[in-house]
């Protein structure tokens, strides 16, 4: 049987261990990690293998069956990313602010780790080696408790993860993996709050009400895109079908693909048949409205498009499917964003600097990006090394969650005798 109060106390005492640790040891464990990750490459990908082997029997869509994947390349590019981490500034230690108060005391506000992690997340066996690498090198502690469809790869991974903390003389509990896939498990998860100092779920919306609802943990929520681009009519169209395509089909299953198109109509003809043209290549599916629909349809041939249903423009697809709409201008692509938003990321196509900054200062979410694409929102891309998760809340964190973001802080007070009068 699990037992999670074990795990807790285990991970606990593991926490108050690294949150201690010299930079220099932190980072002796991540190499490690990185060079157990590519000695242990064919135990992964044959338990990986396992996990694609019964998705499939599953009957498992494709687009989640990529995001189950992990292959050569992905596992090196996962060492790659360890590596990256180890390389970063150490956020724990750094003062953040500091003053001196009339009374002489000197106050600065120092960075610390959050403590014991606990992350529920489905189908990314990477999210383990992410999650593990980022709380290693901020001092903290995690339990995973990753998706039964990647039991077998998760737990290859974490068992990677902990030999290789063995070998640099870590407590393999820095990093534990709940082995259980008993959904009531996540449950006893949310209320070990005397252990557990954060959750953070990665997964869909009933994941994160499910957290919400019966966690006695803060909960940092997030990760659920249903991501944007509105091309203006100032827009380069060549450029802008390469970003929407980019955008759409680099990897669909991901939540910073993009899953609603808004296209300004003194450019709709131009663009979107050409753009049509190109994305049926690949296999992606339009969803459009009327207006979207017969500039399509009139205008391309062998394209694979459909009238949008009434909930289309609330979907995270996490597949080849785009929905498409026009609209009357930047201010009618706002109104409509904020409408639909799950505010991960939005994009905006222009030439007109004024236009941009009316968009980029309207949205508030995680990442607004002017001519790029939404696959940029990621904490590889922002050079954080990794990340645990995309958050789309508005406290503590916001965006990929990096290093800085899984740490927190104290204030440290530096008196000569001082009293309260």
């Amino acid at each position: 049987m699990t037992d999670l109060i074990m795990m807790g106390q285990a991970a606990k005492a593991a926490s108050r261990m690294l949150a201690t640790l010299p930079t220099a040891r932190k980072n002796e464990a991540l190499l490690a990690i990185a060079a157990e990750i590519e000695a242990q490459t064919a135990v992964i990908l044959a338990q990986n293998g396992l996990d694609i082997a019964d998705g499939r029997a599953r009957g498992l869509s494709e687009a989640l069956l990529d995001r189950l994947l992990l292959t050569e390349k992905r596992l090196a590019d996962l060492a790659a990313d360890t590596r990256k981490v180890a390389a970063l500034p150490d956020p724990v230690g750094a003062d953040i602010d500091g003053r001196m108060l009339p009374n002489g005391m000197r106050l600065i506000r120092r960075r610390i780790p959050i403590g014991v992690l606990g992350v529920i997340y489905e189908a990314r066996p990477n999210v383990t080696i992410d999650i593990a690498t980022l709380g290693l090198k901020t001092g903290n502690a995690t339990i995973l408790r990753g998706g039964s469809e990647t039991l077998r790869s998760n737990l290859a991974l974490v068992q990677v993860i902990q030999a290789a903390l063995e070998k640099v003389n870590l407590p393999a509990a820095a990093v534990q993996s709940i082995d259980n896939p008993d959904r009531a498990l996540v449950g006893e998860l949310l209320k070990l709050d005397k252990y557990v100092d954060m959750i953070i779920p990665r997964g869909g919306a009933g994941l994160h009400r499910l957290c919400k609802e019966q966690s006695s943990i803060p909960v940092i929520t997030g990760g659920i895109g249903i991501c944007h681009i509105y091309v203006d009519e100032s827009a380069d169209l060549l450029k802008a079908i390469d970003i929407i395509e980019n955008s759409k089909v680099q990897r669909p299953s991901v939540c910073n693909a993009l899953d609603t198109l808004l296209v300004h109509p003194a450019v709709a003809g131009r663009l979107l048949p050409p753009l049509a043209a190109r994305l049926a290549q690949s296999g992606v599916e339009l969803r459009a409205t009327p207006e979207a629909y017969h500039i399509i349809t009139d205008n391309g041939h062998g394209v694979n498009i459909a009238p949008a249903g009434p909930d289309d423009f609330d979907q995270e697809w996490l597949a080849l499917i785009l929905g498409v709409h026009i609209v009357a201008n930047v201010e009618e692509a706002i109104t409509f964003i904020q409408a639909h938003t799950t505010e991960h990321t939005e994009s905006i196509l222009t030439n007109n600097w004024a236009i941009a900054n009316r968009f980029v200062d309207a949205l508030s979410s995680s990442a607004v990006f002017v001519n790029a694409s939404t696959r940029f929102n990621d904490g590889g891309q922002f050079g954080l090394g990794a990340e645990v998760a995309v958050s789309t809340q508005k406290l503590h964190a916001r965006g990929p969650m990096g290093l800085e973001e899984l740490t927190t802080y104290k204030w440290i007070g530096y008196g000569d005798g001082q009293v309260r009068p």
